[in-house]
């Protein structure tokens, strides 16, 4: 069945482009590039033209996933099982696709509403990608960007709307308790990369978080510090999951949604195995509240002991 290589790109519509630009450059370690008219611009990353699009706009959420297929003739085969199934295709004009730098693309929906756009032919960059902070580079090109989690209403049918329409495959699951919620999630994946999607539920936007994993373990921890000293939110401490095995730490973007800065991931190999995880992490990853709780606990003894 004709499926999708990659995650191709992230459509954002923020309030605040000014701060995304240094969000984007300064903390996550991204290139800026196609500024636009209306005060948009892009996010480059690695050996494509841009992998995030940052749109001025009241939203502060996702705006669209982006997947890439292989070229015309496997996304008119997806087209056509979309409009089997029942689900509504606009194909784009050439003028949204050259803004969108792929030769063609159309929008359709996931059944939770989320804003999908199939592409193919994506325009590559001219000269090779350089950060100002991330030296050692990002794990991106043939695998995509990196992986999103959004909101599902119903994770059976999320589950198989993605497989059957789109071939994803199923990586795993976490379902366990953590912090007093209940953590339902579904990850799937289109290549080597654990996941590419994760979806659940109890979400206020379309997007839980986005993730960039870099080549270095210890560009995670120069990007928690470059965060911090920033005055970032941080909301999940620096851990390790079980399932991705992926080493990270979770913030807030300027829009209110999350991100995840991380490294270390191990990679879907042929004979895959998926199974249910009963733990969000091997350890850390804990709200920072803890650290607070823990610093006032540790001022308090020390208070006694003078």
């Amino acid at each position: 069945m004709t499926a999708v290589k990659q995650a191709g790109y992230l459509v954002f519509e923020v309030t605040d482009p000014s701060a995304w630009e240094e969000f984007g450059t300064k903390i996550l370690g991204l290139q800026v590039v196609d500024r636009r008219g209306d005060g948009g611009f892009s996010l480059r990353m690695d050996g494509y033209q841009q992998r995030f699009f940052i749109e001025p706009g009241p939203g502060d959420d996702l705006a669209a996933v982006g997947w890439e297929v292989e070229g015309p003739k496997q996304l008119e085969e997806i087209v056509q099982r979309l409009r089997s199934a029942g689900h509504q295709v606009v194909e784009c004009s050439l003028e949204k696709a050259a803004e969108r730098n792929v030769q063609a693309l159309v929008r359709t929906s996931d059944p939770a509403e989320n804003p999908i756009e199939i592409f193919y032919g994506p325009k590559m960059a001219a000269e090779p990608f350089v950060s100002e902070v991330v030296t050692s580079g990002f794990v991106a090109d043939e695998q995509g960007f990196g992986h999103v989690v959004i909101v599902s209403k119903d994770d059976e049918k999320h589950e198989d709307f993605y497989a059957t329409m789109f071939g994803f495959e199923l990586s795993d699951y976490i379902r366990c308790e953590y912090f007093g919620h209940q953590i339902n999630v579904t990850f799937m994946h289109a290549n080597s990369r654990h996941h590419s999607l994760a979806f659940g539920g109890g979400q206020l936007k379309r997007i839980h978080h986005f993730m960039v994993q870099a080549k270095s373990v210890d560009e995670v921890g120069r990007c928690y510090d470059r965060f911090l000293f920033s005055g970032g939110m941080v909301h999940q401490t620096l851990g390790r999951h079980p399932n991705d095995k992926m080493f990270s730490f979770y913030g807030y973007t300027p829009s209110g949604f999350h991100f995840e800065f991380g490294a270390g991931a191990i990679q879907i190999e042929e004979g895959w195995q998926s199974t249910v995880h009963g733990r969000v992490s091997e350890w850390g990853h804990h709200p920072p509240q803890l650290l607070t709780k823990a610093y006032r606990r540790a001022k308090e003894a020390r208070s006694k002991d003078e």
